[in-house]
């Protein structure tokens, strides 16, 4: 209810929506601080759910940018806008049938107006506010969360930081091009690094930024930006890291811990849009992906080849059953899971195939403690190292280096 005696790792949040909204968890603590806590919560859930408290947790790398580096935000549209404490007390003079912006945690129906983000850059702040404008003055109604009814779902801006460009996707109900066309021309006009605007159609209830059907409304469709020196064709619902420096630096820790010379088969588990194994290919003989998405396959492929990468190969399925049919060993084993971790039977063949390095990689702590309890029994965990990729949040990716015992 209030600080008696504030920590002196306390800094006042730099946000007016901080507390409120769901995007940042830490902007009140210290930077250096939040390095402090990350590191303790692996060295804690390595100790408390691994049962592994002798393996060495290194100081976190930390993130380039603390602010401005995500190159993905999505806002919801709302026609019920939520009133921050300092909005109830002037009610009257609040718009409430409308509102952009971010929810409030746990909560899908909770949409706080956002002006600015500070995890965005600039530009995409005065994108957000010239689409909020035209939205409010279009006479097309914010849908609405509960009585799924109206027109604007949701706006994701994506960006390119290799090129400094845009990308525009508006998700809406229904097709209503001549609506967007004059939206299309006033970004535009206004702003001459966006490269591409999107028009995703979302007509179900499903409360996801995700359209049944796309319409490129101008430009290619697409972005293209880099992790290193490799690029990446990056659409509208495509998976790609959202903090591309942070990615950078993981990665070459993954490359660090896998020791590659050249002659290795490396075997990736969930492969995504291939940008560790792009990353990875120039030190191997060949890279092995297993994905089950097949869009994400898909994006793989072109990535490889926009790389000029012809040794990657991807197998679509589900890993439990890839992994049984696999008839090539692999010399290095690459993990990276979904927050949720390895299911078990995963665990149970990676642990069959006795490979001699494995480079597990996770943005949940716990989880990876878990998994890695169950790997130690044939692989000795060496060490991890955390990478900071999202500062102002408790969130931390870590990458371990196990080897097989002998």
């Amino acid at each position: 209810m209030e600080v008696l005696d504030p920590s002196t790792h306390r800094i006042p949040a730099p946000c007016p929506y901080f507390g409120h909204c769901g995007g940042c968890q830490w902007q009140h603590i210290q930077y250096e601080s939040q390095l402090i806590y990350k590191r303790a919560h692996i060295q804690e859930a390595m100790a408390r759910i691994g049962t592994l408290p002798q393996v060495p947790v290194h100081e976190v790398i930390p993130s380039e940018r603390q602010f401005e580096y995500r190159n993905k935000m999505e806002f919801s549209f709302s026609d019920r806008r939520w009133l921050l404490p300092h909005e109830m007390a002037r009610e009257g003079d609040v718009e409430r049938g409308f509102a952009l912006g971010l929810h409030v945690p746990g909560t899908f129906h909770k949409v706080i107006d956002i002006e600015a983000c500070m995890l965005q850059q600039k530009t995409g702040n005065r994108i957000l506010c010239e689409v909020k404008t035209f939205a409010k003055e279009s006479g097309m109604p914010p849908y609405g969360l509960k009585s799924h009814k109206g027109f604007w779902r949701f706006l994701t801006l994506r960006h390119s930081l290799h090129s400094d460009e845009w990308m525009v996707n508006l998700i809406t109900s229904r097709e209503r091009r001549d609506v967007l066309g004059r939206l299309v021309h006033s970004l535009s006009q206004g702003f001459p690094n966006i490269r591409t605007i999107v028009n995703n159609i979302h007509s179900g209830k499903a409360g996801i930024a995700v359209g049944e059907r796309e319409i490129t409304l101008g430009g290619e469709g697409a972005l293209e930006d880099r992790i290193g020196p490799y690029r990446f064709r990056i659409s509208s619902n495509s998976f790609f890291q959202t903090n591309p420096l942070g990615a950078e630096k993981l990665y070459q820790q993954v490359a660090k811990y896998a020791e590659l010379s050249g002659t290795e088969v490396l075997l990736d588990l969930y492969s995504g849009t291939g940008t560790i194994p792009i990353f990875l290919a120039k030190d191997a003989r060949l890279v092995l992906g297993l994905e089950i998405e097949k869009s994400a396959i898909l994006d793989a492929e072109k990535n490889c080849a926009a790389n000029n990468i012809d040794h990657c190969q991807f197998v679509l399925g589900d890993i439990r059953e890839s992994l049984s049919f696999l008839k090539i060993k692999p010399d290095v084993l690459v993990i990276d899971p979904p927050r949720a971790g390895m299911h078990k039977d995963v665990l149970a063949k990676v642990m069959d195939l006795a490979t001699e390095r494995v480079v597990y990689v996770s943005c949940n702590p716990a989880t990876m403690a878990r998994d890695l309890d169950t790997l130690n029994q044939i692989y000795e965990v060496l060490e991890i190292q955390p990478v900071d990729m999202f500062p102002q949040t408790y969130h931390i990716e870590a990458v371990a280096k196990l080897v097989r015992r002998r």
